[in-house]
């Protein structure tokens, strides 16, 4: 997410923050299967952090079944609701994909893939008896995965004199912030993480540092 990644709230905690910067998403891949009149529905869920992963995943399973007629596929990313897509992969329009993708949003869910792939049995469901397999597959799994909120945090990269290092480590300490990574000399370099609802507070307290440049 550029400069903004995600954190595990079970990793990390901080008291004195607010919730706004928080979202849910899947803890781990699951997998399983939904029989519907014949056909077979392998259900897969996946957390992942951008496209490319989802590329990764979505590749993957189709070396899986390679002999599967439907590969029906939804995501979201970020945090907006604006990055997300729906996939039929050749079943009848909004029947499959769209299926998939409202569970992954009426669960609140970010940052997840779902794919639900179709084997043909003979029998044809039907539009009404489509949505309700795919639904039904992506609700499982849901239910198979785990859901865990995380937070949203921002790098900051600081430059001060060394002799200001005990006031930058007394605020990394006050806020228990994460030093990212860190270069010591008579000239300092470090680089901090910051859940986003402390991120304008942390900027400010910086600022009171005078001999301190917030690089960005």
């Amino acid at each position: 997410m550029s400069k903004y990644e995600i954190l595990s709230m079970t990793s990390k905690t901080s008291s004195d923050s607010s919730t706004e910067d928080t979202f849910l998403t899947l803890a781990r891949e699951s997998s399983g299967l939904f029989k519907e009149r014949s056909s077979k529905f392998f259900y897969y869920s996946f957390p992942v952090i951008d496209e490319d992963a989802i590329k990764s995943q979505l590749k993957e399973l189709r070396k899986k079944h390679f002999d599967a007629r439907h590969h029906c596929y939804a995501w979201n990313l970020g945090t907006d609701g604006i990055n997300h897509r729906a996939n039929d992969d050749g079943e009848p329009n909004h029947s499959a994909g769209d299926s998939i993708l409202g569970q992954i949003r009426s669960n609140q869910l970010t940052n997840c893939l779902i794919v639900v792939v179709r084997y043909f049995g003979g029998t044809k469901l039907g539009i009404s008896g489509l949505i309700h397999a795919y639904k039904t597959s992506a609700t499982m799994a849901i239910e198979d995965n785990e859901i865990t909120e995380e937070l949203i945090i921002s790098r900051i990269t600081i430059n001060f004199p060394y002799a200001d290092l005990n006031e930058v480590m007394k605020l990394v300490k006050a806020h228990d912030l994460s030093i990212l990574s860190q270069k010591m000399g008579l000239d300092c370099i470090m680089t901090i993480e910051v859940r986003i609802g402390l991120e304008g507070q942390i900027r400010n307290s910086l600022q009171d540092i005078l001999s301190l440049t917030i690089l960005d």
